[in-house]
C-alpha cells in the first residue's frame, strides 16, 4: 500500500490537469532570474517534487543527468508518460527524509525544489534541510521557490519565510547565493513567490553573498 504523504494532498486526483498546467510554462520563463546559476556543463541534478517533469525534461535536454523524485504516483506516471523519450531516472521518494535518494549513495551538483518547500512543517523542514545538504557536493547549489498566499482547498501548505530558510540552511553548511521575489506566473494577484539559491561550502564563512 502506497504511503500517504501529507504534502501531496490534492495532487494525485488532479494529476492530469495539474500536469497540463505545469507544462504550459516553459522552464526558461519560470527560472529566468536564476538561469545564470544553473550548471553550464553536464552535471548530476536531483529534481525533488518533479511533478510533471517539466524541469527535469528541460535539464535532461541540456545534457544533464537528472534524477526526478515525485511522491505522487499519479503525477509521477504523468511525467514518465509525457517525457518517455528522455533519459530521466524517476524514483518514488519524499521529503523530509529522502530515504530512497540517500540509499543511492550519490551526491549532486544541483538540487531543485520548485514549489515544494512550503508543503513541509517546521520540524520537517529541519530534517529535510539536513538530508538535502547530505546529498549535495561541495560548491553544489540548491534552488527553491517558496509560495506565499492563500492555501488552496484540500492542500497542505505553510507560508515559509526566505530568511528563515537561509538561517536554517546555514545550520547545514549552506549559504545563500541569491534571494529574489517574483509575481505568480498564472496571474493570481494574491499569490507571490520567493526564489532562494543556496550553495554548499566546505568551511562556514561569515555572512552570505547574494547574486542578483
Amino acid at each position: 500500500m502506497e504511503k500517504k504523504v501529507a504534502g501531496t494532498a490534492g495532487y494525485g486526483e488532479n494529476a492530469a490537469m495539474l500536469a497540463t498546467q505545469y507544462e504550459s510554462i516553459e522552464f526558461e520563463a519560470l527560472h529566468h532570474d536564476v538561469l545564470h546559476l544553473f550548471p553550464a556543463r553536464p552535471s548530476e541534478i536531483l529534481d525533488i517534487g518533479a511533478g510533471s517533469g517539466r524541469d527535469s525534461a528541460a535539464l535532461a535536454r541540456k545534457g544533464h543527468a537528472v534524477t526526478a523524485i515525485e511522491p505522487s504516483k499519479e503525477l509521477r506516471e504523468e511525467g514518465q508518460r509525457r517525457h518517455a523519450m528522455l533519459d530521466i531516472h524517476w524514483i518514488d521518494d519524499h521529503l523530509p527524509d529522502l530515504q530512497v535518494a540517500r540509499q543511492l549513495g550519490r551526491t549532486f551538483d544541483l538540487i531543485l525544489l520548485t514549489a515544494v518547500w512550503m508543503h513541509l512543517e517546521k520540524q520537517e523542514r529541519e530534517i529535510a534541510m539536513q538530508a538535502i545538504a547530505g546529498l549535495l557536493r561541495p560548491k553544489g547549489k540548491v534552488m527553491m521557490t517558496l509560495r506565499h498566499g492563500p492555501v488552496p482547498p484540500g492542500r497542505q501548505m505553510f507560508d515559509v519565510s526566505p530568511h528563515e530558510t537561509v538561517e536554517l540552511a546555514a545550520q547545514s553548511g549552506l549559504q545563500a547565493r541569491h534571494l529574489s521575489e517574483r509575481p505568480d506566473m498564472f496571474d493570481r494577484t494574491d499569490v507571490s513567490w520567493s526564489v532562494v539559491v543556496l550553495e554548499k561550502v566546505e568551511q562556514q564563512e561569515p555572512g552570505f553573498r547574494i547574486s542578483s
